[in-house]
């Protein structure tokens, strides 16, 4: 989340936790599935692994994020296309940059991953909590953003502790890493999840088309059904782990389904209320009137927008835009102490833990999961961890979940196993990688191979006799079905090869064919393939003018093979009829 820099308020820590046990206490019965760590701050069971890595198991690790709730009241009629909006005016308005990247991730999802029902509104919604719709729309016509926003860095001082990820590449801080962008992706989550949005070639988290299909991407992982209130919820806090961000992304989710519009580029209102400012609370957004969910309700009131005085943008610490310069690497406070080393810092290299062979084929699941092991230079595992595991090469295979890169925690035996891979249509050899992110060590190849689909059994689904005459084609198509051990042998290759006879497989030069796309004469055909139902029809055979009986031969992987007698001669001549023939004998 973009954070006014030096507006972190350095509580002393007892204040601190205090106040987060505060939060957690009036917020535990507003979501199911979740429990309070020993911060104050909520996770789910079955998402978060453990409290002591919160910030690794997030999007955003757990930045700050704007605390500002919709009005109570949605502008009714709302306004249409076009219709002049004066700045901060309505919340129900989203800049249209904006707006059109959320309609199309959703679009995009909803062909990619039609199971997890992404609604554009919930993107809209974290938007709004993350960045407040991209600083009110502050982006070009490409939708990247005028300026980086960037978050405070993670430095373990008031914040989560994650240590630089990227060097700097996206957040400009080459020690520790910074949320970033439009939808405040960490660099080390950016990694993975990153898309291309816009079609330019690139992922970029500051363009807010990159940035919403990637949050899409995010949020429609683990086969969550985004249409089920549950694992909304799960999808949610995995992207911030915490209650107030839960309920706060909820209620924008919520306006935002009783409708909205677009307002231009730029005129969008800028959220007050910060998570990192308690004093601010979760503040009512100019324009309607706000409420306080009992999670939400701050000890004094915040302070309210001026909106007849926007603050100066581009200066860091300042609500009125995002800084054009990147940060700088802090100078350590004098005296403060070295901090210890974190469990990422220990990890000398990575081993296999079991992974034997990984062979699947096209279309099934992968039987065995890849199992990485992380360890000192003295070869004892460490534990927390996060390793990505990368499909690597030219394949169609991915994780669980449609996937091609997946990040896993160690645990206490410092083994992280990757999801399970799942076999494309495409053959051949590809690569896993595992590396540890936060450190830079050698990455664990895992070779990966995809054998095609086989039946042991071709039949044919008719008994007609196959026949023509010279020169002539053959009435009747060959139907087959494969099957393999008595089940339905789908999507199997095929070969179909006129041969000379049983004992000479070699192709024919004589007697039937196929013809190719131009209508030349063809004795062999490949690339044929079964349905889903094992059925395959052969395309219209043709004779030429040799007669005789010629055998046209089926194979397939596995070992299916099936012979069928094409028999090639002139129609029979019609017999007489005795009684129509003359009478040889003389009349009487």
């Amino acid at each position: 989340m973009v954070a006014h820099f030096d507006r972190r308020l350095r509580k002393a820590a007892v204040t601190t936790t205090v106040a987060a046990l505060a939060v957690a206490a009036l917020s535990a019965s507003q979501a199911p599935d979740v429990t309070a760590d020993g911060n104050g701050r909520q996770t789910t069971a079955d998402n978060v692994p453990a409290s002591e890595t919160p910030a690794a198991e997030s999007a955003t690790g757990n930045s700050p994020y704007y605390t500002d709730l919709p009005p109570l009241n949605s502008p009714k009629p709302a306004p249409t296309a076009g219709t002049p909006t004066s700045p901060g005016t309505s919340e129900a308005g989203i800049p249209a940059t904006v707006l059109d990247a959320y309609k199309k991730a959703e679009s995009e999802l909803r062909l990619s991953k039609p199971g997890c029902n992404l609604p554009w509104q919930l993107l809209a919604a974290i938007g709004k909590v993350e960045s407040g719709q991209a600083r009110g729309g502050r982006v070009d016509a490409n939708g990247t953003t005028i300026g980086r926003i960037i978050g405070p860095q993670l430095d373990g001082n008031g914040f989560a502790l994650i240590q630089d990820t990227d060097n700097g590449v996206y957040d400009g801080n080459s020690k520790y890493d910074n949320a970033v962008g439009p939808m405040q992706f960490i660099p080390s989550t950016w990694a993975w999840a990153g898309r291309d949005g816009n079609g330019d070639g690139k992922a970029d988290p500051n363009n807010v088309y990159d940035a919403a299909l990637a949050a899409g991407h995010y949020l429609c992982r683990n086969g969550w059904d985004l249409s089920v209130q549950a694992d909304l919820n799960r999808a949610i806090l995995s992207y911030n782990n915490s209650q107030d961000y839960l309920n706060t992304v909820l209620s924008w989710l919520e306006h935002y389904r009783k409708g909205t519009h677009e307002i231009p580029d730029g005129t969008g209102s800028l959220p007050v209320g910060r998570s990192d400012d308690p004093g601010a609370g979760a503040s009512p957004s100019p324009g309607g009137t706000g409420a306080y969910p009992s999670s939400q309700a701050p000890a004094t009131p915040g302070p309210k927008p001026s909106p007849s005085k926007p603050p100066a943008p581009g200066k860091p610490g300042n609500s009125g835009g995002p800084s054009t310069k990147p940060p700088t690497d802090p100078a350590p406070p004098t005296g403060s102490p070295t901090p210890s080393p974190t469990p990422t810092d220990t990890v000398h290299h990575l081993e296999n833990a079991g992974t034997t062979g990984l062979t699947a084929t096209a279309g099934d699941t992968f039987a065995e999961k890849i199992s990485t092991r992380a360890e000192t230079t003295a070869g004892a595992a460490v534990g927390k961890v996060r390793i990505r595991f990368t499909v690597l090469g030219d394949t169609d295979a991915t994780f669980t979940g449609g996937e091609k890169v997946a990040a896993v925690t160690t645990n206490a035996s410092g083994v992280a196993v990757a999801p399970a891979l799942v076999a494309g249509e495409q053959t051949g050899e590809f690569t896993v990688r595992a590396t540890v992110i936060g450190r830079t060590v050698p990455g664990l190849d895992y070779r990966a191979t995809v054998t095609e689909r086989v039946a042991d059994t071709l039949t044919r689904t008719t008994a007609t006799e196959l026949t023509c005459t010279p020169g002539g084609e053959f009435a009747d198509p060959v139907g087959v079905k494969a099957t393999l051990k008595g089940a339905v042998a789908d999507k199997v290759a095929v070969t179909a090869t006129l041969i000379k006879s049983e004992a000479g497989p070699a192709e024919n030069d004589k007697g039937p064919y196929f013809k190719d796309a131009d209508g030349k004469a063809v004795r062999t055909l490949t690339g044929l393939k079964t349905g889903a139902d094992g059925l395959l029809e052969l395309p219209k055979l043709y004779a030429d003018d040799a007669e005789g009986s010629y055998v046209l031969r089926l194979t397939t992987p596995g070992g299916a093979q099936l012979d069928i007698t094409l028999k090639v001669a002139k129609a029979a001549e019609p017999t007489p009829d005795p009684s129509t023939e003359p009478s040889t004998q003389p009349a009487a």
